[in-house]
């Protein structure tokens, strides 16, 4: 039995329940709005299922949940942003409208998060942006999480990234991949389902092949996609997202030492190209005419094209929670409040 509930309502829900766990009103804002969107949209590795790791993380002490992010004017067309140590989400939203307003001026501009932990959908980050026109791409690195072909030993994160372009007869064309064959929070429903993983994505302890997500988990890795062309692409991010914007390497991470402590302190790189304003007047017509080409060769699907579809669903009808989430999440709103 499901509890239908609206985008709006259940925001607002999952907000008190970390405001509850100790969480300032900015941190709760932004880290719901991002849970809630994954829900919506049928991307439930990032969507309710993360909310005991989030308070966890809370309870461990590894994340700051009252951090103030610290927004610094870099330079003509450079955001950096200090989330001193809290999350992501909420450090995009404080240097959100400073650069948008570079974008505008300058045509390029990028936004540098470091000192920050995310821990949620990486397309929610971008999306926004292509719905007022511009194009964005954002990189994200992780703790050690992949092993490359050869190496006895993990050094790169999963390491996703996100892009999206704004189209002029429908809605932004948005995808979001990690580079490794199968991102983590898929291994962990995997787990939690019961599931066997496809061949090919990851290997045990001992550095075998497996299919048994637990084993992954458990001391295990994950493999690169297309194997050292997967590992380039994390390497790149792992540049981008860290050393570009000072944030710790995935390697650096020592959240093992808060236990329940379930994310990276790392890095985040935003990228904001203006079309309009490096004179490709005919961009979103052009990417029209590009995603036609692309259905017309045969390609049934488009990216983010299922995750449309199922928030059109949710709109429409409401976003179907599990009636025994709903009252976890209900209970947790009455609890004690955690106290950091």
């Amino acid at each position: 039995m499901n509890v239908q509930i609206t985008e709006e309502e259940l925001t607002d829900l999952v907000a008190q329940v970390l405001r509850r766990a100790g969480a300032s009103d900015g941190t709760s804002r932004a880290v719901a709005i991002s849970i809630t969107a994954a829900e919506r949209d049928g991307t439930f590795s990032h969507g309710l299922m993360r909310i005991q790791g989030y308070l966890d993380t809370f309870r461990s002490g590894w994340v700051d949940a009252k951090a103030e992010p610290m927004v610094v004017d870099q330079a003509p067309a450079v955001v950096q942003v200090d989330a001193m140590n809290g999350f992501a989400q909420a450090a995009l939203a404080k240097g959100r409208a400073l650069l948008v307003e570079k974008v505008r001026s300058q045509g390029i501009a990028s936004m540098a998060i470091r000192n920050s932990h995310h821990f949620g959908c990486l397309w929610a980050d971008v999306e926004a942006f292509a719905e007022v026109g511009l194009v964005a791409l954002t990189f994200v690195n992780s703790r050690s999480r992949i092993v490359a072909p050869g190496a006895r030993t993990k050094v790169l994160g999963t390491n996703p990234m996100a892009f999206a372009a704004p189209r002029r007869s429908g809605p932004p064309l948005v995808w979001d991949q990690a580079s490794s064959v199968m991102a983590h929070g898929d291994v962990l429903i995997a787990a939690r389902e019961g599931r066997r993983l496809p061949p090919g994505c990851g290997v045990d302890r001992h550095g075998t092949p497996t299919n048994d997500p637990a084993a992954v988990i458990d001391g295990g890795a994950l493999l690169p996609f297309a194997a050292h062309k997967g590992m380039l692409i994390a390497m790149l991010v792992e540049i981008l997202a860290a050393a570009v914007t000072g944030g710790r390497f995935g390697f650096e991470d020592e959240s093992m030492h808060y236990p329940g402590a379930q994310t990276s302190n790392a890095g985040q790189l935003i990228i904001l190209l203006d079309p309009v304003r490096m004179g490709a007047d005919d961009f979103e017509a052009r990417i029209d005419s590009l995603l036609e080409a692309i259905m017309d060769a045969g390609t049934e699907r488009l990216p983010g094209q299922r995750r449309f579809e199922q928030r059109r669903k949710a709109q429409e009808s409401g976003i179907s929670v599990p009636r025994e989430t709903h009252e976890r999440l209900l209970a947790l709103v009455s609890e004690a409040p955690h106290v950091t």
